[in-house]
């Protein structure tokens, strides 16, 4: 064979391996919006996605952007044991196909940045997540400095009301917490005495106690009894499924609960008063869109509240129209009023 015949043939061999390697190789996965086929989500929930409200409008608002371009997402639950979600994020990130890691929890942020050390090509987006100086994850955080200062307005109103069966002559309202965190300590708990002053003087006293976790119905339920019984009107509740056990010593003594994150009315209608909402799913969407289009920067920061309009207190329900004294509704319209239009503002 000559010289000519010889780099014919190797040419030929090298062309059919080239083919035969390529008929082999792994297909990537394709999405319905080509131009955005390589991108994947990962949600994680620190917790069960089943029974969190606030988990699972941040599973549909994601979904609900990613399903816009045709983008794949998967959803892990990190359980109930907090040591276990670092790993458990940590194993998603591993997997470096993630283009973004959206969760949500005040004690996610420091996990997730610990993990950007490692991973530094994975992006996270944390709601409920404050930020630091030249931050490597992005967060948004919800001003509940503002949302629980309209719970203890409401409280305020209640615990003073003339009209309410349930209330007694005592201007005492309770707050409920499944574990302290700084949040809960340095937001929320002052906000909530603020409204509380603020609508029934400063002579209201509030009743804090905390659970220790985040399921235990039972010691809910006696922590609520002991707090009726000391003279309290009315209940905050943030305990995630302990909440419920708040709700059962309500119904048992004639007295109030608040709902914090979801609309609450219909689970104890005339028992649970009143209810905030934080809008995880709209924020989750809005910041997901974003990432997909190319527009959500590493390390971004956002603060939102009532007048931007991812927290509220639920006045058109009309199981809340029904139950709740006209005189009580326009007393706290007024106050809704004032944070929606943005003339008080708590940041």
């Amino acid at each position: 064979m000559t010289n000519f015949s010889k780099n014919i043939a190797s040419a030929l061999v090298l062309v059919l391996m080239i083919v035969i390697l390529g008929s082999c190789a792994p297909k990537k996965e394709t999405s319905a919006n080509s131009s955005s086929e390589s991108l994947s989500l990962a949600v994680f929930v620190p917790g069960v996605l089943s029974g969190s409200p606030t988990y699972e409008m941040m599973d549909a608002g994601v979904r609900k952007a990613a399903a816009e371009k045709g983008i794949p997402v998967k959803t892990v639950e990190g359980g109930f044991n907090q040591a276990e979600w670092k790993s458990k994020v940590l194993a998603l990130a591993s997997e470096k196909k993630y283009d973004l890691i959206i969760t949500s929890n005040p004690s996610m942020p420091e996990i997730c940045r610990e993990i950007k050390n490692v991973y530094p090509d994975q992006d996270f987006l944390i709601l409920e997540g404050s930020s630091i100086e030249n931050d490597t994850v992005s967060t948004f955080l919800f001003s509940h400095l503002e949302l629980s200062y309209l719970m203890g307005y409401f409280a305020g109103l209640a615990t003073r009301s003339n009209e309410l069966s349930g209330a007694n002559n005592e201007l005492k309202a309770g707050l409920i917490a499944g574990q302290e965190y700084p949040e809960m300590m340095q937001r929320i708990k002052p906000g909530f005495i603020q409204g509380l002053k603020a609508a029934a003087g400063e002579e209201a006293e509030l009743d804090f106690r905390v659970i220790g976790n985040w399921y235990d119905a039972a010691k809910a339920s006696d922590l609520a009894s002991s707090m009726y019984d000391d003279g309290v009107d009315i209940i905050l509740t943030i305990a995630g499924g302990a909440n419920q056990g708040v709700v059962t010593a309500a119904k048992e003594k004639g007295k109030y609960v608040l709902w914090y994150d979801t609309n609450g009315y219909s689970i104890a209608p005339g028992v649970i008063l009143g209810s905030g909402v934080i809008r995880e799913d709209k924020a989750a969407y809005e910041q997901t869109l974003l990432r997909l289009e190319g527009n959500l920067e590493p390390g971004s920061s956002v603060y939102a509240g009532v007048n931007e309009g991812y927290l509220d207190f639920i006045d058109d329900d009309p199981l809340y129209i029904e139950h709740v004294p006209e005189a009580l509704r326009n007393s706290m319209a007024q106050e809704n009023k004032k944070l929606r239009q943005g003339t008080l503002l708590f940041r």
